[in-house]
C-alpha cells in the first residue's frame, strides 16, 4: 500500500474493497479504522493490505480523500486473518464479518465523560410511593437517569424529580475507566489429583504460547470450570487476555458469580443485553489489552484482542454456537481458527462432545483432557426409562404414575425436582373441535403456539402474536378451541394441580431473557423458594443446584422427529445434560425418561450410561453415509416475498448446478419451513466429500447465475438447521 492511497473495506456488504486517497499528514496503516465517503454518506471502514484484496485499480486522480482515522486501536493483523478466513469459509461478505469486530461504533470516539447520578442522603419533603421505591432500590448505586429508572422500576421523570429535589446528585465519570484486574491467587481451589493433572497440562499449554486445541471432556459436575479456571489464572499471571465463550447470555450470571469467587472480581461481559455505555467501555478495554478476561456470547469471538493467551468454549457441544442469521458461522470452529491465528491454546469444555469434535481427537488434531468422575462426594444420577405404552399417564395428563410417585417422595424429603420438556408455551397446536380449523401463522409454514400465561397465540419462528380468540374464526363457534399436546405451561398447570402446596416455576426463554432474570431464578432456587422447575433446554446448561435431586424428562422422543442428521446425538446430549442437573451435591440424584421407544439405541444408551457404544454406532452410521464429520453439507436457501420469483431463481440455480465428481446437488425443493416471515423459501442441498473444496465450487456456480433484486440467496456452509 503506497502511503498516498489505501485499500478499504467499508461497512456495506454489497461492496467489495474500495481505494481512497490518504490526505497529506494523515497516517493510515493496515488495520486502521477510517471514515470514508461513499456518495453523499460517510461510512466506517478498515484499511487492509492491498495485496490481500485484489480489486480493479483506478487512477490516483479519481480517488476520493479519506475523511479521518478513528481514535481507537487498529484491528490487529491476527484478527484480520480470521476475518478473511471466516468470509472465505462461510461464503460471507467481508464487511459482514468485519461488522462483528466493530460492534460498538460509539467506542471509536476518543475519551468521553458522562454525568451519572447517586443518592445524596437528603430525603425530599414530598415523598410519593414511587419516589420512596426509587430511593430504596437505587440505594448506593450510581448510573445515568435511564439506568437508575430501570433499576428502580419507575419512569425517567421520577428520577429527574429526585435530582431536582436534591435527593440525587450528578457526578462526572470517565466512562472509559479501567476494569478491576482479576487476581490469579485470590480463591485458589482445592483440586482432586485428576483435576490437578489436567489443569497442569492446560497451564503448560498457556505458558508455551503455542496453538493447541484441547477437548476437556468430563461428566456433568466433574469440575471442568475449576480446571479451566487454572489455565485462565496462568494467562492472567502472564498478563495475557482470555476469552470464555458461553452458549447463552442467561448463563453468564451464574458464571460471573463463580468467577468472582475464584478471581476476586468479575470478568468483562460481552452480550446483546449490554447498554451502549457498557459496550463502549468493554470494547475499548478489550482493544487496548486492559481487559484481561472477557466472557461472552459467540459475537465476543471477533473482538480486537491484541494479546490473546487462551480461548475457552464452554458447553462446546451446544448448537446455539451456530449463528443462523447474517454470517452463518459456528463459534466453536471459528474459535479454533482464532487460536490458530493467535498462536494460543483453545479449550473446548463439554460433558457430551459433538461427534465432529470426537473425530478431531481420533485424528490426533485435538488433545483430549479427561475428568472421569464427579467432584467430591457427588455421584452420577441413576437413570430409568418409563415406557409410556406400558405405563401411560392418566387420561388428559402427561406425567406418568411412576414419575408422580417419585416427585411425591422428593418433595416429602424437602428436595427439588425438575420436569424437562423442550417445548415453550402451553400447547404446540390449537384447533377448533367443531370444524377442525388449525391456527397457522400467516407469515410462516408453522402452527401458532398457545401461551396461556400471556393469553396469546405466538409463532416461534417469526414472533407473530395474536390474542387467543374466544370464537373460532372459521365457524364462529364459541368456547370450541382445544389445545393439543403439551408445552411447559401445560406441564406446570398439571404440576400445580398434582402438588397444590408446591412452589412451581417455569423456566424458558420467555421467562428468562436476560442475565438479571437468570440471577433471580438462581437465587430463588438456592433459597429453596422453588420446589418444582418446569423448563426447556435453557435449564439444561451449566446450572448447579445441590438440592435438586430428581429430573423427569416428559417427552424424550420429541427431538428424534424431523429427519435431522444430528437428531439422535442432540437428544442424547440434551438428556445427558438435563440428567446432569440431578444430584450435584451430597444427595444422590434420580432421572426418569418418559418415552414411547425405550428400545431406541439413544434411549438404551442413556439408561445404561454406555455413551461410548452409542457414539461408536452413531459415528459408524455417519461414516457409511458420508455425512459430517466424514462428508460435507452446504445449504443454499432461495427466498422472496414473490413465490414465483423465488421458484424461478431456485430452478435456474438447479439447472446451473455443477456436475463434478465428489459433489452432488439435491433440489431445488420447497424448504421444510416453506414460508418464513412472509418469504417463500426453496432449498438446494450440496453434499460433498470431506476433502472437496465446496466453497470454490459454490462461488463459481452462484457467480454464473443472475437473479432479481427481490430474491435473496443465502449459503449456509456446515448447516445445523435443516428447516
Amino acid at each position: 500500500m503506497s502511503s498516498s492511497r489505501a485499500r478499504v473495506i467499508v461497512m456495506n456488504s454489497a461492496l467489495g474493497p474500495l481505494d481512497y486517497r490518504v490526505p497529506h499528514g494523515m497516517h493510515v496503516a493496515p488495520g486502521s479504522i477510517v471514515i470514508a465517503p461513499l456518495g453523499p454518506r460517510q461510512l466506517l471502514g478498515v484499511a487492509w493490505e492491498a495485496e490481500r484484496l485484489p480489486t480493479e485499480e483506478i487512477g490516483d486522480n479519481r480517488l476520493r480523500n479519506l475523511l479521518g482515522v478513528a481514535d481507537a486501536p487498529p484491528i490487529p493483523a491476527n484478527l484480520r486473518r480470521l476475518i478473511e478466513w471466516t468470509a472465505d469459509y462461510y461464503l460471507a461478505p467481508m464487511a459482514s464479518v468485519l461488522r462483528m469486530a466493530l460492534a460498538s461504533t460509539s467506542a471509536l470516539e476518543g475519551a468521553k465523560l458522562a454525568i451519572e447520578y447517586r443518592a445524596t442522603g437528603h430525603v425530599p419533603d414530598r415523598l410519593t410511593p414511587q419516589r420512596t421505591q426509587a430511593l430504596e432500590r437505587i440505594g448506593d448505586r450510581q448510573g445515568i437517569i435511564r439506568e437508575l429508572a430501570t433499576i428502580a422500576d419507575v419512569s425517567d421523570a421520577v428520577v429527574r424529580g429526585l435530582v431536582k429535589a436534591g435527593a440525587l446528585e450528578g457526578v462526572e465519570v470517565d466512562i472509559d475507566h479501567p476494569y478491576p484486574l482479576p487476581n490469579p491467587g485470590f480463591g485458589a481451589p482445592d483440586l482432586s489429583p485428576d483435576q490437578q493433572a489436567v489443569a497442569a497440562t492446560a497451564c503448560d499449554a498457556v505458558d508455551a504460547r503455542a496453538f493447541q486445541p484441547f477437548l476437556l471432556d468430563g461428566v456433568t459436575g466433574s469440575g471442568k470450570t475449576e480446571v479451566y479456571f487454572e489455565a485462565v489464572a496462568a494467562a492472567i499471571a502472564a498478563e495475557r487476555q482470555t476469552l470464555v465463550l458461553l452458549p447463552e447470555i442467561a448463563l453468564t450470571e451464574p458464571f460471573l458469580k463463580r468467577f468472582h469467587a475464584r478471581f476476586g472480581c468479575e470478568p468483562v461481559a460481552w452480550h446483546s443485553d449490554l447498554r451502549q455505555s457498557q459496550r463502549r467501555r468493554a470494547w475499548r478495554a478489550i482493544a487496548s489489552g486492559q481487559a484481561l478476561v472477557t466472557v461472552g456470547a459467540r459475537s465476543a469471538l471477533f473482538l480486537p484482542y491484541p494479546n490473546l493467551g487462551l480461548i475457552v468454549v464452554d458447553e462446546a457441544h451446544e448448537t446455539s454456537f451456530k449463528q443462523e442469521e447474517g454470517v452463518h458461522y459456528h463459534a466453536r470452529d471459528v474459535a479454533v481458527m482464532r487460536g490458530k491465528f493467535e498462536g494460543c491454546p483453545v479449550i473446548l469444555a463439554t460433558a457430551t462432545p459433538a461427534i465432529e469434535t470426537r473425530q478431531q481427537v481420533a485424528l490426533g488434531r485435538y488433545a483430549e483432557l479427561k475428568l472421569p468422575g464427579r467432584y467430591g462426594v457427588a455421584q452420577m444420577p441413576a437413570i430409568e426409562a418409563i415406557d409410556l405404552l406400558r405405563e401411560p399417564p392418566d387420561r388428559g395428563r402427561w406425567i406418568a404414575p411412576r414419575l408422580i410417585k417419585a416427585i411425591d417422595e422428593t418433595l416429602e424429603r424437602g428436595e427439588q425436582a425438575l420436569l424437562f420438556l423442550n417445548r415453550r408455551g402451553y400447547a404446540p397446536l390449537t384447533l377448533c373441535r367443531t370444524c377442525g380449523h388449525r391456527f397457522q401463522c400467516p407469515h410462516c409454514t408453522a402452527w401458532m403456539v398457545e401461551h396461556r400465561l400471556i393469553r396469546r397465540l405466538a409463532c416461534h419462528h417469526c414472533g407473530h402474536v395474536i390474542p387467543t380468540p374466544r370464537a373460532c374464526p372459521e365457524c364462529g363457534e364459541e368456547e370450541s378451541l382445544v389445545a393439543c399436546g403439551p408445552g411447559v405451561e401445560r406441564i406446570a398447570d398439571e404440576a400445580m394441580a398434582l402438588w397444590p402446596n408446591a412452589k412451581v416455576a417455569v423456566v424458558t426463554s420467555d421467562t428468562i431473557w436476560s442475565p438479571a432474570k437468570a440471577a433471580e431464578f438462581v437465587n430463588r432456587m438456592e433459597a429453596r423458594e422453588i420446589d418444582i422447575v418446569v423448563g426447556t433446554q435453557l435449564v439444561t446448561k451449566g446450572y448447579h443446584f445441590p438440592n435438586l435431586t430428581l429430573v423427569g424428562v416428559i417427552d424424550a422422543d420429541l427431538g428424534l422427529a424431523g429427519g435431522d442428521l444430528r437428531a439422535a446425538e442432540r437428544t442424547f446430549q440434551q438428556i445427558m445434560q438435563v440428567a446432569g442437573r440431578a444430584g450435584r451435591g451430597e444427595k444422590p440424584g434420580h432421572v426418569y425418561i418418559q418415552t414411547h421407544e425405550p428400545t431406541a439405541p439413544v434411549m438404551e444408551a442413556l439408561v445404561s450410561g454406555d455413551a461410548e457404544s452409542f457414539y461408536a454406532a452413531e459415528t459408524e452410521a455417519r461414516r457409511d453415509s458420508d455425512t459430517p464429520p466424514f462428508g460435507r453439507f452446504a445449504a443454499i436457501v432461495v427466498s422472496s416475498e414473490d413465490k414465483d420469483a423465488a421458484l424461478d431463481t431456485a430452478r435456474a440455480l438447479g439447472r446451473a448446478a455443477p456436475r463434478i465428481d465428489g459433489m452432488e446437488v439435491f433440489g431445488p425443493a420447497p424448504a421444510p419451513l416453506a414460508m418464513l416471515r412472509g418469504r417463500h423459501r426453496f432449498r438446494l442441498l450440496v453434499h460433498a466429500k470431506r476433502a472437496f473444496d465446496v466453497q470454490d465450487a459454490i462461488r463459481a456456480w452462484l457467480g454464473g447465475v443472475d437473479w432479481s433484486a427481490k430474491v435473496r440467496v443465502v449459503v449456509d456452509v456446515d448447516p445445523y438447521n435443516f428447516l
